[in-house]
């Protein structure tokens, strides 16, 4: 499963920040903790019947991007392939979607902005000539 939230000029900034030395690497620790204040928040917000859906939310990071995840697809007793459908909905099986991590999202917008502008601030105080 996966939401995505966009952030305009994104490519822009990291190219910028590129080309002045700064090394995209500290902008992946961001996204991770940007993601965990999402995961804090969605942890208390999904559904649970038996609590695995919860246990398998967690937050990854890549240079480009903060991601949160729910569900996997094992088979075993602890297999959860079910997130997408509780998240998105499933009219055929008359699921009702319940976005969790979208409303987490939205909800913790202003605390993970606030890491954003930090790391920006940060990155442009170590850019030589500005």
């Amino acid at each position: 499963m996966y939401t995505g939230l966009k952030l305009d000029g994104g490519r822009e900034l990291r190219s910028t920040l590129r080309k002045a030395g700064y090394d995209l690497k500290d902008l992946k620790a961001t996204h991770r903790q940007a993601a965990a204040v999402v995961v804090s928040r969605a942890k208390g917000w999904v559904p649970r019947v038996s609590g695995n859906l919860a246990a398998t939310i967690r937050p990854g990071a890549t240079q480009r991007a903060a991601v949160v995840r729910a569900g996997n697809n094992r088979t075993s007793k602890s297999g959860v392939p079910y997130a997408a459908p509780i998240h998105w909905g499933w009219k055929a099986r008359n699921i009702k979607a319940n976005p969790f991590l979208s409303y987490s999202a939205q909800a913790t917008e202003p605390t993970w902005v606030r890491l954003y502008e930090q790391a920006v601030d940060k990155a442009l105080d170590q850019v030589k000539g500005i």
